[in-house]
């Protein structure tokens, strides 16, 4: 037991511990009128400034200078039922996902030449999860947050009537932040704590192209590249007993600096928009991530015993199938509806309390209002069903929780304003 505690501290504090909305950790939801749709079309609507979060080239088929700004609220039903196989006490997990705020900010101006240029802030990557301290899966994780934000300077160029082209560069801040209880090895002295927070900054690109064969018909392909992101801090440790802090302190954990290597995914966006008359669209997309490489975490242990490793959770890559349609029943309203579906990262033998994902559906509508000419505000709903998801999971050396989560689901309300001018 000695030996595996500094590793398995470790190994409980790498591991991420987000829910998922978009097969792993990456968000369709950026406070825009892309909730509504379920992101159908995403990639080549090009209705606004928000289309710098789907597809950068959308940009060029935008006039003059625009500006929209978003927020949004997620909250969920994450609930973990401990059964009969888990050998900790403490209970049930409580409702791990809270009300979570996000916000969003898109400017595009058209410049000359089929020129334009725009920035993005927005945040799609993450969530955070907070289970109950004293849960029977403490010693997992009690809480924690993985949360990144893009800043993109853009540029894109319509080449003509038919095709359009955009490039974004992404700076992008990523937040880690762990916490999980210690077993002192000693009941008379409870559960200690270890935590983790660290952040870094990295960069990234965005491409995009839109090509339209006919008026009111778009197709639309969109890249975003992979983001390597390095973590490093030392554990903060708070109430360790003797006997553990000399583990500790012999393996040279106390005084070590830890590093992370992780990999924000790439992904790919293909991506229809049709009208069918002056009232009515049709929108589907499809969408590639690149999960297999974010499963894949480097660790280094820099102290007077240096050690690297590699984690492996088994991550792979998911898919991304939705449908949608709006319909103009007034020349100032638009009605937005719109379904999809993402496979899960993880297989149900790999899922973990740390992890919680699962193949999901998700179900969202929207009205769009112009106030008049220069104003337009948004009101989206989505709801994300994730269902039942049966976890076992243990520690080398014994501990084991067990159970379910139980009609696990997540829903976005987002609401926006956009400027022309």
């Amino acid at each position: 037991m000695k030996r595996n505690l500094p590793l398995t501290l470790l190994a409980s504090l790498v591991a991420l511990p987000m829910p998922a909305l978009a097969g792993g950790l990456m968000l369709y939801e950026v406070a825009s009128d892309n909730v509504g749709l379920a992101n159908a079309g995403a990639a080549a609507r090009a209705q606004g400034p928000g289309t710098l979060a789907s597809n950068v080239a959308g940009m060029a088929l935008l006039s003059g200078t625009q500006i929209s700004g978003g927020a949004q609220l997620l909250h969920g039903n994450l609930r973990f039922d401990v059964d009969s196989g888990s050998n900790v006490g403490g209970g049930d997990s409580g409702n791990a996902v809270e009300w979570v705020p996000g916000a969003s900010l898109f400017v595009t101006h058209e410049l000359s030449d089929g020129w334009s240029v725009g920035f993005a802030s927005y945040g799609d990557f993450g969530l955070s999860v907070d289970y109950e301290d004293d849960w029977s899966g403490r010693y997992f994780l009690q809480n924690g947050e993985l949360m990144g934000m893009t800043l993109m300077p853009s540029l894109a160029y319509q080449l003509n009537e038919q095709w359009a082209f955009g490039v974004g560069v992404r700076a992008y801040y990523a937040k880690l932040g762990n916490q999980l209880a210690v077993d002192n090895l000693n009941p008379l002295l409870g559960d200690g704590q270890a935590e983790f927070q660290a952040s870094d900054w990295s960069y990234g690109a965005s491409l995009g192209a839109i090509y339209s064969p006919r008026p009111g018909t778009r197709l639309g392909l969109s890249y975003t590249s992979e983001i390597d992101i390095e973590f490093k801090d030392k554990l903060d440790l708070e109430g360790i007993g003797p006997l553990a802090m000399a583990v500790l302190q012999n393996r040279g954990v106390l005084d070590a600096s830890t590093t992370l290597d992780m990999h924000v995914p790439q992904t790919l966006t293909f991506s229809a928009y049709h009208e069918l008359d002056a009232q009515w669209a049709l929108l589907a997309s499809a969408n590639w991530q690149d999960w297999s490489r974010f499963g894949q975490v480097g660790i280094d242990l820099d102290s007077n015993q240096p050690r690297s490793a590699s984690l492996e959770a088994n991550f792979k890559d998911t898919w991304h199938l939705s449908l949608g349609t709006q319909y103009r029943f007034d020349p100032r309203w638009m009605w937005s509806a719109g379904v999809g579906y993402d496979s899960s990262a993880v297989d149900d033998e790999d899922r973990s309390v740390i992890v919680p994902m699962a193949e999901n559906w998700r179900f969202a509508t929207g009205l769009t209002h112009a106030l008049d000419e220069q104003t337009e505000l948004n009101l989206s709903y989505e709801f994300v069903w994730m269902g039942d998801m049966p976890v076992t999971q243990e520690k080398p050396n014994g501990t084991r929780v067990s159970g379910r989560f139980d009609d696990a689901w997540i829903q976005a309300l987002s609401t926006s304003a956009t400027w022309h001018f």
